[in-house]
C-alpha cells in the first residue's frame, strides 16, 4: 500500500519558511513582497481560488492586491492594468488569473508581464531559461511536484518518468525539471499509441492530463511513484484526479490525492516565487 504525500502538510511548511524569510526581509528592507492579482469575469473556480490566494498572503505577510474586473472588460484595458503594475515599485508578483475571457488572447496578457514580475512562470522569458536551466521564475505546478519529491525524499536521478500530458502549464515545463535532475523522460499525449505500455515502465508517474481516473492499476507497475495533478468532477460532483487512486495505491509507493496533493503546492510555490523576486529586486 503507497504512502499518501500530504500537500496540505508540505505546503504548509513551505507557507512557515515564507512568512519567516518575510519578517526577515521586512527588518532589512523596510517593506514586504507584493502580489497584484487580476480576476476577469466571473468564473466561480477562479473566485474561489483568488480568495484563497489573498488569504495565502494575508498569512505570510505580503502585501496583496486584487482587481476585479468584469467580463466586458477590453484587452487594451487589461494590458494597462499590467503596465501599471510593471511599473509599481510596491508590486513583485503580477498573476492574471485563467482562462479569461475569449475575447482576451491569453498569450498578448501573458507577454505583457514583466517577465521579473511573473510569478506564474508562463512568460517566454521563464520558460525559455527554465529549458536552458537558467535562473527562472518555474512554473508553479510542476515546481511544486518538485518540492514533493525532495520533502518526500524521492530519488530522481536515473529513474524513467513518464509524464501524461503536454500542457505549457504543467506537462512540458514539468518534463524539463525532471530531466534537470537526471531522469529519463517520456511525454504522453492524445497521440501516444498503447498509453499503458509506455506508463508501466514508469519509476515516476505524473499524470496532467485532464481525464477522470484514466491512469488504471494495471497501467502501473509495482513501486511506482504517482502523482496526480487532475481534478475532475464527477457527475455526483465527487472531485477526483487523473489516477484511479484505490487501484493505483495498492501497487505504488508512494502517491498523492485529490484533493490535497499537489494544489495546495502550487499555491504556495506561488508565495515562493514572489519572494524571490522581491529578494531579486
Amino acid at each position: 500500500m503507497a504512502i499518501v504525500i500530504d500537500g496540505n502538510k508540505i505546503a504548509q511548511d513551505i507557507r512557515n519558511e515564507v512568512r519567516q524569510s518575510v519578517l526577515n526581509f521586512k527588518m532589512e528592507k523596510g517593506f514586504v513582497p507584493g502580489l497584484a492579482v487580476i480576476l476577469v469575469g466571473d468564473d466561480h473556480a477562479s473566485k474561489i481560488y483568488v480568495g484563497k490566494k489573498k488569504q495565502d498572503c494575508a498569512e505570510v505577510g505580503f502585501l496583496s492586491r486584487e482587481y476585479k474586473l468584469s467580463a466586458e472588460t477590453s484587452e487594451e484595458k487589461l494590458v494597462s492594468i499590467i503596465r501599471e503594475l510593471n511599473n509599481d515599485k510596491l508590486i513583485h508578483g503580477i498573476l492574471v488569473q485563467l482562462p479569461v475571457p475569449k475575447h482576451i488572447r491569453p498569450d498578448n496578457i501573458i507577454e505583457a508581464i514583466d517577465p521579473h514580475k511573473d510569478v506564474d512562470g508562463f512568460h517566454p522569458y521563464n520558460v525559455g531559461r527554465l529549458v536552458a536551466g537558467r535562473p527562472c521564475h518555474p512554473s508553479c505546478t510542476p515546481y511544486g511536484i518538485m518540492e514533493l519529491f525532495d520533502r518526500s525524499g524521492i530519488e530522481l536521478s536515473g529513474k524513467e518518468a513518464v509524464v501524461v500530458g503536454r500542457s505549457n502549464i504543467v506537462g512540458k515545463p514539468m518534463s524539463f525539471m525532471l530531466l534537470s535532475r537526471n531522469a529519463t523522460v517520456t511525454i504522453c499525449h492524445t497521440k501516444t499509441k498503447d498509453l499503458a505500455a509506455v506508463t508501466r515502465r514508469a519509476d515516476i508517474l505524473v499524470a496532467a492530463a485532464g481525464r477522470a481516473q484514466m491512469i488504471k492499476g494495471d497501467m502501473v507497475k509495482d513501486g511506482v511513484v504517482v502523482v496526480d495533478v487532475g481534478t475532475n468532477r464527477l457527475d455526483d460532483g465527487k472531485l477526483v484526479g487523473d489516477v484511479d487512486f484505490a487501484a493505483v495505491s495498492e501497487k505504488a509507493s508512494y502517491i498523492t490525492p485529490v484533493p490535497g496533493g499537489v494544489g495546495p503546492m502550487t499555491r504556495a510555490i506561488l508565495l515562493k516565487n514572489t519572494l524571490n523576486a522581491a529578494l531579486a529586486y
